[in-house]
């Protein structure tokens, strides 16, 4: 017996029918996992060109090094929490790792997502990921239908296959 795969049907006001298959779990993780690695290797380079700057200018002034750290640390956070509005903005809903599996964040009424969306469930994303390692939103999933964690429940919007 195999389960019937999760749809999406949206009727649109001219009465064209569009189907989207639901993205689940598996490639949804995938997606995560490769987006993961590249935040990771961009905070990699931001750390690495701050301890090359700390380092040259150690000599000349300690209060210097901390403006460095703090600075880069900002910089750091803007990669993380940045990363995935500025490639889903992009890329009309992907990011890196979603486009490379074949995904796009969509609204339940299957239009693009808006800015405010994109901000909203990227900033659930921190509840999503407690208590370690997306347990939050993983449950969430499981939970859902449609596979969605609480950012995609929050700002009203749905990962499905592109």
């Amino acid at each position: 017996m195999t389960l019937p795969e999760e749809t999406l049907d949206i009727q649109t006001p001219e009465n064209v029918a569009f189907g989207y298959q639901v993205a689940g779990l598996g490639s949804r993780f995938v997606a995560t996992l490769l987006d993961t690695i590249l935040v990771f290797l961009l905070q990699a380079v931001v750390v690495i060109v701050a301890a090359l700057i700390i380092n040259a200018f150690q000599a000349l002034n300690d209060e210097l090094s901390a403006w460095v750290i703090a600075i880069f640390g900002v910089i750091a956070s803007l990669f993380y929490w940045g990363y995935y509005v500025f490639f889903e903005m992009l890329w009309n809903g992907q990011s890196p790792g979603k486009r490379w599996v074949g995904l796009r964040v969509i609204r339940l009424d299957g239009t693009p997502i808006t800015l405010s969306e994109s901000f909203i469930r990227n900033l659930v994303r921190m509840v999503d990921f407690l208590p370690a390692a997306y347990g939050v939103g993983i449950v969430t999933m499981f939970i859902d239908k449609q596979s969605r964690r609480l950012g995609d429940l929050a700002a009203g919007t749905l990962v499905v296959q592109d």
